[in-house]
Order: structure tokens, then sequence, then C-alpha cells
């Protein structure tokens, strides 16, 4: 399976909250919530096909225990999600997790890293990690997400986690598809390409060769 990445950001960056006002108001954030003016009816089949793919899921300790509180609730044969989520085999990165009640649930402990890199080479299509922000850091720092889809909705919060922090580890992507919602999302799919490519600007003939003109 490939390994797959979905992130909702706002334009500085900013990945914490952004379903509902107290969806995670860790270190103090207020500001929950962004992301749900600009959901249209084109961004919900963009994420239902994306979910389509998925042959496993992978969440952090945060990001399951809200989906593992919210998503059985959810049993409209209509939802375009609900039976993929409730069903789909579902993994999860915890040292203090005990239990995993949203079945059917695996706890991941130990050498997460090792243990998501096994996963991987078992057969299938997807294993996508929604959210779970601390987690996609660690796996892109060890090179392990293989496609990144990034949401980004046209809004600046000023304050909150980011999916790109400081000191993060290098990483270069190369960008395979974009689309625009008419809600204002701006959707791109970028495959993980290795290390960031640098240089120095020589003049208009640099921009020809790379595409620009």
């Amino acid at each position: 399976m490939r390994l797959t990445l979905t992130q909702f950001v706002t334009l500085d960056g900013v990945s914490q909250g952004p379903g509902a006002p107290d969806e995670d108001t860790s270190d103090g954030f207020t500001r929950g919530g962004w992301f749900v003016p600009f959901l249209d009816e084109r961004f919900v089949q963009l994420a239902a096909g994306w979910l389509a793919e998925a042959d496993g899921l992978l969440f952090g300790r945060r990001t399951y225990q809200n989906f593992a509180r919210d998503w059985p609730q959810m049993n409209d044969p209509a939802d375009p999600f609900a039976a993929r989520m409730n069903g789909l085999p579902k993994y999860v990165a915890s040292h203090g997790l005990e239990t995993a009640a949203w079945e059917p649930s695996t706890l991941l402990d130990g050498d997460v890293p090792a243990q998501v890199s096994a996963l991987k080479e078992r057969h299938g299509r997807e294993l996508q990690i929604h959210g779970s922000a601390t987690l996609a850091q660690s796996l892109l720092a060890a090179g392990l997400i293989d496609l990144v889809r990034l949401v980004v909705a046209p809004v600046v919060v000023g304050t909150g986690r980011r999916l790109f922090p400081e000191g993060g580890a290098p990483a270069g992507f190369r960008l395979i598809g974009s689309e625009p919602t008419p809600g204002g999302l701006a959707v791109s799919t970028y495959e993980a390409a290795g290390q960031p490519a640098f240089g120095t600007y020589a003049g208009p003939s640099d921009w020809t060769e790379s595409g620009g003109g």
C-alpha cells in the first residue's frame, strides 16, 4: 500500500482544529472551525473519491479519539463517508492509549515508523492519514509518506500548530494535480520526490528550462 496524507491547512499553514471551535483547543487555540465556511459539494465529491481508494486508515491519538467519538454515531446510508470510515481497518499510533474501541482498530506502539513501513508492505491501495499532523510530521521525516493531498482554505488565523513547523525535516515533492473548488479551497496533490533540490538563479534561461516560459 502507498501511504497518503490528507491535510487541511490555512494560508498561514495552520492545521489545528479545522472542523469546529472545540475540536482541538490545546495550547489555548481558540480559532477552530476555520475550514467549515469553505466546504462545498465539489470538495465532498473529491474527498469521497479519495476515501474510496483507502484499504486502511492511520491516525494519531488525538484525531483517533475525536473520530471514534463522532463517526460511530453517523449511520445515514446517504452519507458518502460514514460506512467507509466505520468499516475500514484503523491503525492508531499511540504510546498512551490502552484500548481502541472503534472497530476494527489496531494499536501501534513502540517503533511506529517501523510498524507503518511493515503495513505499507501489505497488499492494497492506500493507507490513509487524515489530519493527525504530529504523526504526519514524524512519518514525513522518516520518508514514509508517498502522496500528500493538501487542501488550503483561504483564511489566515495567525496562531495554532502548523503542518510544517520550523525545524522540520526537508523533503521534496512533485505537483501532480490541482483544482480550486467553488467554495474557495485550493486542492493540490503532491507526490514525494526525495530530498529537495536547490539552485542559484542565473537568468531567464533558467526560468525557461524549468518550464516557466
